[in-house]
């Protein structure tokens, strides 16, 4: 058993640096161009994937946030997305060019009346064959 494992942990590490080589992008790579890694990953069994994570790649710093060419590379809540936050100011106008928000507080009110109103139908067990077309 001793003797699977002196061969299956540095395959397991080559492996590893292997995949983690091709997933990182083309400017993370230090000091050599990625293709030249994936050689030196692959012929040098054992060294080769040891240099790779010790000296192959840029790191992000342990406490901080990782930035990828300008781009937040890790999860951020909706209210710290600057993104975000953009979209929903130059969100688009309502179907009929009503961008007011007593006309979006109208619309939804209208909307809320239809579903509750549909609800009651459902209920009271009336098909759909007794409702009353929709108004447009």
């Amino acid at each position: 058993m001793l003797r699977a494992l002196i061969y299956l942990l540095p395959l397991a590490l080559t492996i590893f640096a292997f995949i983690d080589c091709l997933n990182t992008p083309e400017d993370e790579a230090k000091h050599l161009p990625k293709v030249a890694w994936v050689f030196i990953i692959l012929l040098f069994w054992v060294v080769g994937p040891i240099v790779w994570l010790a000296a192959g790649r840029t790191r992000a710093p342990a406490g901080g946030r990782a930035y990828s060419r300008g781009r937040r590379s890790t999860w951020v809540a909706p209210d710290d997305n600057p993104d975000f936050l953009k979209s929903l100011k130059d969100e688009k106008p309502l179907k009929d060019g009503a961008g007011s928000d007593e006309a979006r507080l109208d619309e939804r009110e209208a909307d809320l009346r239809r579903r509750e109103e549909e609800l009651k139908r459902r209920e009271s067990g009336a098909g759909p064959d007794d409702s009353a077309p929709p108004a447009t």
